[in-house]
């Protein structure tokens, strides 16, 4: 029928495969074409099939982004994921460094201490035994 040259294929716009939503979609308004041309005349669609083709062209074009959009998100959500995990771990690895440093430093200050009252005792012995040394000479 000559309706099928002026609908054209797929594989004549050189596009590649459409998806098959699209494909459903273009397979249902030929049809729908189809049945106005034998009930009318193909004048009738002549001048839609050109818009009708561009429409169709640039649904699989939004849809081909669109899958694209959803598979960089799923992508995008495993990252912010495993950044979560990471930020989880790395701040219980924090806490738990400054847990110990807050450790380490209160043992650091009672050494410090122990240390400071020998020293204060030594000093004490020291001047002790010099009062004994200059009572002795």
């Amino acid at each position: 029928m000559e309706g099928e040259t002026v609908y054209g294929s797929q594989e004549d716009s050189g596009h590649g495969v459409m998806s098959e939503r699209v494909q459903t979609l273009a397979r249902n308004i030929y049809q729908e074409l189809q049945r106005m041309i034998q009930k009318h005349d193909e004048d009738l669609v002549k001048d839609l099939m050109p818009n009708i083709v561009t429409m169709l062209e640039c649904l699989e074009i939004a849809y081909t982004v669109n899958q694209e959009h959803e598979v960089e998100n799923e992508l995008l959500k495993e990252d912010n994921e495993q950044l979560v995990t990471q930020y989880e771990r790395e701040k219980q690895l924090r806490r738990a460094a400054e847990t110990k440093l807050l450790e380490l430093e209160d043992l650091s200050e009672e050494e410090h201490k122990g240390l400071q009252a020998k020293v204060e005792s030594l000093e004490s012995i020291v001047r002790m035994l010099e009062l004994k040394a200059k009572k002795c000479v």
